[in-house]
């Protein structure tokens, strides 16, 4: 029997649904079973142009606590695009010219340190909490207004890796429930520029560092099974 934590360093355009296919599939057969009858869960979606850091809980005694882990701080490197909004908040989404503006990397810094600690942030339209039912991306794709609550988030550390207009480069600890499309969204709008995030990676989730992590079409599937740590 496979239970345990699989740690999977998500590739681009790859769902987190698919990746907990992919390793149930696998499980169920190595373990002669449906993949129906097989528990895979995780403990924190990533958007698919996103890598990084997936932590894949497998089995029933393991998928029960996705509730709990889900509520560790995560860690991202985060690059964005200064000069234009999306609607979507990243690349994917149409883009609005919004200034020319060249900010200074001083000033840039500077900005990043005032998001430090705790504040309300408002989540973006194209999200997956559920607005009367319907998830807010669906009410969005149909043209219809999309209003989110704010809700409180804390960014535990935020430094700026580098510089080279129009893009920027920062990594950022922060709490769970943080979407960093509305973190650069804010940054934007603070610099007067217009922003929108144009790379996510995520590094950690509470303990898990993506170094332990492997791509799960890396390593044949027996070999990535013998990776769960119980």
């Amino acid at each position: 029997m496979h239970h345990g934590i699989l740690l999977i360093d998500k590739p681009r355009h790859w769902t987190s649904f698919d990746v907990v296919n992919y390793v149930r599939r696998h499980v169920a057969a190595a373990e002669g079973k449906k993949p129906k009858n097989v528990k895979v869960g995780h403990t924190g979606t990533l958007d698919p142009l996103a890598t990084g850091l997936l932590v894949l809980l497998i089995g029933k005694d393991y998928t029960r606590r996705a509730a709990a882990m889900s509520k560790h701080d995560k860690t991202y490197q985060v690059t964005m695009h200064l000069g234009a909004n999306s609607s979507t908040g990243d690349a994917e989404g149409e883009l609005r010219r919004v200034s020319d503006t060249v900010p200074t990397k001083q000033a840039i810094g500077e900005l990043l340190d005032t998001f430090l600690g705790e504040s309300q942030q408002i989540p973006p339209a194209y999200s997956a909490i559920k607005v009367q039912g319907k998830r807010a991306y669906q009410l969005a794709r149909e043209g219809k207004a999309v209003q989110l609550e704010p809700r409180t988030i804390r960014i535990n550390r935020i430094s700026l890796e580098s510089y080279e207009y129009p893009t920027v480069r920062f990594t950022c600890e922060v709490s769970s429930g943080t979407y960093i499309r509305s973190l650069v969204q804010d940054i934007g709008h603070e610099l007067g520029t217009g922003a929108y995030m144009s790379d996510l990676r995520r590094t950690t989730v509470g303990e898990y560092d993506i170094q332990a992590a492997v791509p799960p079409d890396a390593l044949p599937p027996a070999q990535l099974l013998q990776r769960i740590v119980a």
